[in-house]
């Protein structure tokens, strides 16, 4: 995933630990190693935990924060932010961008449709809160 041969697209893409790891720091906060090994469903090694956080600093995707004899790690994005870059990096792998995008918005429920027709509404009134 990450290492030498690691492409910019990849760092963006968690494996399922590293997913599982910032899912405690999107849904708690800033935590500590132990914190964070409190807040899965397993128990994985300390060092095992301290090796993913160092990987998701590596790939920009946490904040350490060193304070006297503690060191604190916090999600830098949400995870909708997140997520869109996820998607951007997948559109920008496509040959066709806009044929990309068509076949996504074809393939979403209506539900999700209406979110967007709403969404694009009042972004062209000046207003897309």
């Amino acid at each position: 995933m990450s290492g030498a041969g690691a492409q910019p697209g990849d760092l963006l893409r968690l494996g399922a630990l590293e997913a599982q790891v910032m899912d405690v720091l999107w849904d708690h906060g800033p935590a500590t190693i132990r914190e964070v090994i409190d807040h899965l469903s397993s128990e994985p090694a300390y060092t095992t935990i301290a090796t993913v956080l160092t990987n998701l600093d590596r790939k920009h995707l946490v904040t350490i924060t060193r304070q006297n004899h503690s060191t604190r790690y916090s999600a830098r994005m949400s995870r909708h932010e997140h997520a869109a870059q996820l998607m951007e990096q997948v559109l920008q792998t496509s040959r066709d961008r806009a044929a990309s995008i068509l076949q996504f918005v074809d393939s979403m429920p209506e539900n999700d449709l209406d979110l967007l027709r709403d969404y694009l509404k009042r972004r062209d009134r000046g207003n897309p809160s």
